[in-house]
């Protein structure tokens, strides 16, 4: 048995993040974060990758932290070195935030505690309709203390206190309700929808894709007049890309408005997930 612990598939635009660690419900150690990192890398760094669509192997998308490195750190370890671990598992988080291309998590099974956390990390949360998610730490005596920076800019106070003081399991529905999720799809056909969600993504614009993620979580620190202003510098890079020029091209030659001589249009349809 293979033992790499996330493997990557690029096909059509994606680049497929595949947590392979089954026996152990995907749980995140040490080895695994590492790995993650290391993938996301290479994904920005490949041109043939516009999207990313990560999923778990097995049963469950990842039930969490590994406790038993957890607890060996804990007992071992010191302040520092306890530290150190976890702002780990927060570079991850910062380096999802931070990628350019868009990050689809693709959630069935379980997602709990930091499992839900990545999850919550990415850009779109797909799910089954049957999924569970849940921060359960309270249980152990624990926090989900670098998640609630994610859930806090995704959900109400009120929902993330809840969610991280009761640690009770949610279903998919109630995780879409409170906002951690965009789209729920039946289990029978999950793999293919999420794949196809994924690659409908990545026939995007990647330049304007990557402009839209720099400028939505930038405004997190923003005022209201600075998040106009960001948008209006944004605004003006977008006009000088190729991918806006063409964009437009096309749309003022499928209104009639061709150039002489120019080829006809080939504007692509605008199918709805």
């Amino acid at each position: 048995m293979s033992d790499v612990r996330v493997r990557t598939l690029v096909a059509d635009g994606v680049a497929e993040l595949v947590l392979s660690r089954p026996e152990k419900r995907n749980a995140l150690d040490d080895r695994t974060i590492a790995e993650l990192k290391e993938a996301l890398q290479l994904a920005a760094e490949d041109e043939r990758v516009r999207v990313l669509l990560l999923r778990g192997e097995g049963k469950d998308f990842c039930a969490g932290a590994d406790l038993s490195q957890l607890e060996r750190i804990a007992v071992s370890a010191g302040p520092m070195e306890n530290l150190e671990d976890a702002a780990s598992l927060g570079a991850l988080f910062v380096a999802m935030r931070r990628l350019e291309k868009p990050i689809v998590a693709a959630v069935h099974g379980h997602a709990f505690a930091g499992g839900a956390g990545l999850a919550t990390a990415c850009d779109i949360v797909l799910a089954t309709d049957d999924a569970l998610f849940g921060y359960p730490e309270i249980h152990l005596g624990f926090v989900p203390a670098m998640v609630m920076a994610l859930l806090r800019r995704t959900s109400s106070e009120k929902i993330v206190f809840e969610l991280a003081a009761r640690g009770d399991r949610i279903t998919a529905g109630e995780a879409r309700a409170y906002g951690l999720v965009n789209r729920l799809f039946p289990p029978e056909t999950f793999e293919v929808d999420a794949r196809e969600y994924a690659r409908e993504l990545a026939r995007r614009s990647p330049s304007a894709l990557a402009l839209i993620k720099r400028l939505l979580y930038g405004m997190d620190t923003m005022s209201f007049d600075e998040a106009i202003a960001r948008g209006a510098e944004i605004n003006a890079i977008a006009r000088l890309t190729p991918d806006y020029r063409a964009g437009v091209r096309r749309f003022l030659e499928s209104r009639g408005a061709r150039p002489a001589g120019a080829p006809p249009p080939d504007v692509p349809r605008r199918t709805e997930p």
